[in-house]
């Protein structure tokens, strides 16, 4: 491992990158605030350095955990999963109750107004499922009513970020009760209690998810006065009378109730009770034409995930559409070809291929990512035979391509018809749980129901309005979305020749990793970039989420019309620090570079040591979170 190489790579710029405060998720503040935290103007000269330990890269150490281990987007939620793994909770029960806290503490980016998907690995079945949480528009909606809304605030190019229009029937609860449903050992009341003991006397509210926080009326009270927020006043007392600081406690009383009553009476309060019509009677006000019918119908689904292997070594398994995990799948099939071990991490080279192959399936991601049971789209068509390979062709690593197109499948199958947190937890089971939640844009559509502490989404924000376009906005419809949980298999190669497996027989998969990387388009990016530098550049959990980072801007998206003119231009390549130095290299190759404000993501990662039996936990520098076991 030439670690010299990485170095220079990644910390070049050590005393500024080691010390340097994140930029924030473009989907935590809309375009006219858009701007990271000020940055310390000096050289950082009391920035302190970490011993050499062979992993030069990683900021602290992973976790390594005999039992079961967590990892989240903020301590307590950490905690608060290892408690009910501890009381005999499964792993899904552990993920739950750290689901709900994480919607206490770190309300900027998820919570019960949300959707939800994850992926469990269960160890008795040997299976690995996939669960759908997402909601739907109201039955009674219409294309007119979203291309009004546009007409009025958006110039009729895109949906608004803000408002009843922007809400679909919220389908985290849902979630819940169906993982629980299968895999739950407690009961749900039990899983949610620590929420509610922790809503009424107050939660600890870290710097990074303060200053979120900080942001969320500089975006909401601009849109209620416009008229795009209809209603203000229950959002303002709930979250920002005032806006918690950092190292401050945060109550919801409102929140409490609720969770505590979903957790004794069940989900069909939710979605079919008191809580239901409550819902729908203020959506109704603020203009939304969901009602109580629309709640009460919402199911999600289990599906299967999507997998695909690489270097066969790794297979990597991801949610298909209407979510984007299958760009992950995609890129690394066209990253097959390339030698990225001999380029380094980090080059130039390493950076264009990967960049080139984003491009190419963000092309497909534009014209055929939604909910299929509209589209008519089968996605294993990304996934085919060959697919990825033949599209790799067209990528040449020591330059940026002028424009990019789909695959001619996808252009023929389309044409025949934010803000997240991510979590993963382990149990001594063997049971692996990869969830992710998420409320889209910032906090959500600005808009909280009565009394009961939680944001609505905006995730409807994302369908198109382009009435030939698979992901147009319509009735009954579940819009794209950017949040993906992940998990990947390896072969135990050493323990296969330990077992004298015979030379005829495969070595087989082996459930190994459980992880995600939040952040709206950054996050197939980022999963491709996690499984390299860990099968590529042989990272460890830790050092593969602490390297830099980079994040390519530009392309169609499934928002636009199918005749936009947008996938010309090479777009723009955003880098962090540790990655700064092949700036000036990457826009010679004819790329727009920026470094170094950009949509980073969120990190957390739960992995099996196959020698020792052990849980190996990592978590992400850029955010509050952490990893822990037992």
């Amino acid at each position: 491992m030439n670690y010299a190489l990485i170095i220079g790579g990644v910390c070049a710029l050590a005393l500024a990158a080691c010390a340097q405060t994140p930029a924030p998720a473009p989907e935590a503040l809309d375009a006219a605030t858009q701007t990271a935290p000020a940055l310390r103007n000096d050289a950082f000269p009391m920035t302190g350095q970490r011993p050499e330990s062979g992993r030069p890269i990683a900021t602290r150490s992973a976790v390594v955990a005999p039992n079961g281990a967590a990892a989240t987007a903020h301590p307590l939620a950490t905690q608060t999963a290892l408690d009910v793994l501890k009381a005999g909770g499964s792993a899904v029960d552990a993920a739950i109750a750290a689901n709900a806290m994480l919607g206490l503490v770190e309300p900027t980016g998820n919570g019960i107004g949300g959707d939800l998907f994850a992926i469990v690995w269960d160890p008795e079945t040997e299976k690995l499922y996939g669960y759908n949480g997402s909601g739907r528009t109201a039955m009674e909606a219409t294309l007119a009513d979203a291309q009004a809304k546009a007409d009025q605030f958006r110039d009729g190019k895109s949906l608004p970020s803000f408002g009843s229009i922007t809400v679909t029937v919220p389908g985290t609860v849902d979630g819940w009760f169906a993982l629980h449903e299968k895999f739950g050992k407690r009961p749900m009341a039990d899983n949610l209690a620590p929420t509610v003991k922790y809503a009424r006397e107050g939660a600890p509210i870290p710097e990074m998810i303060a200053w979120y926080w900080s942001r969320g009326p500089l975006r909401f009270e601009p849109a209620y006065e416009r008229g795009e927020l209809e209603e203000y006043q229950n959002a303002k007392k709930t979250y920002f009378s005032p806006a918690p600081v950092a190292g401050s406690l945060f109550r919801n009383p409102d929140l409490a109730d609720t969770l505590e009553t979903i957790g004794l009476r069940g989900r069909s309060e939710f979605y079919s009770g008191v809580m239901a019509r409550q819902m729908a009677n203020y959506l109704g006000r603020a203009g939304s034409k969901l009602d109580f019918d629309d709640f009460r119908a919402h199911r999600g689904e289990w599906i299967e995930p999507i997998c695909v292997e690489y270097r066969s070594e790794v297979k990597l398994c991801e949610l298909g559409p209407n979510t984007q995990g299958v760009a992950a799948l995609q890129m690394l099939e066209m990253l097959e070809r390339f030698d990225l071990k001999s380029m380094g991490f980090g080059s130039p080279d390493a950076v264009t291929a990967m960049v080139e192959a984003k491009r190419l399936a963000f092309a497909d991601r534009a014209l055929g990512y939604a909910d299929p049971a509209f589209s008519g789209i089968d996605p294993s068509i990304f996934v085919a035979p060959g697919y990825n390979a033949k599209r790799a062709e067209r990528i040449d690593p020591s330059r940026a391509m002028l424009e990019v197109a789909p695959g001619t499948e996808v252009t023929d199958a389309a044409l025949r018809d934010g803000d997240t947190t991510y979590l993963t937890v382990a149990d001594k089971d063997g049971m692996m749980v990869s969830l992710i939640q998420s409320n889209y844009r910032g906090m959500g559509s600005g808009l909280v129901p009565d009394d009961m502490g939680f944001m609505f989404q905006d995730r409807g924000e994302l369908f198109s309005l382009d009435p030939a376009h698979p992901n147009v906005f319509g009735p009954g419809k579940r819009p794209f979305h950017t949040i993906i949980p992940a998990f990947a298999f390896r072969k135990d190669l050493p323990g296969c020749q330990v077992r004298a497996v015979p030379a005829e027989m495969a070595c087989p998969y082996e459930p190994w990793l459980s992880f995600g990387l939040m952040g709206g388009a950054t996050q197939p990016q980022g999963h491709v970039q996690i499984i390299t530098n860990l099968i590529d550049f042989g990272m460890g959990l830790q050092e593969a989420g602490d390297a830099a980072r980079w994040e390519h801007d530009g392309g169609c998206e499934p928002t636009n019309a199918l005749g936009d003119d947008c996938n010309t231009g090479t777009g723009k390549v955003m880098l962090e620090r540790g990655l700064a130095s092949v700036a000036a290299e990457l826009e010679a190759r004819g790329y727009e570079v920026a470094c170094c404000e950009a949509n980073y993501g969120g990190y957390q990662a739960i992995m099996r040591d196959f020698e020792s039996g052990a849980w190996i936990a990592a978590t992400e520098m850029r955010k509050d979170g952490n990893a822990d076991g037992y």
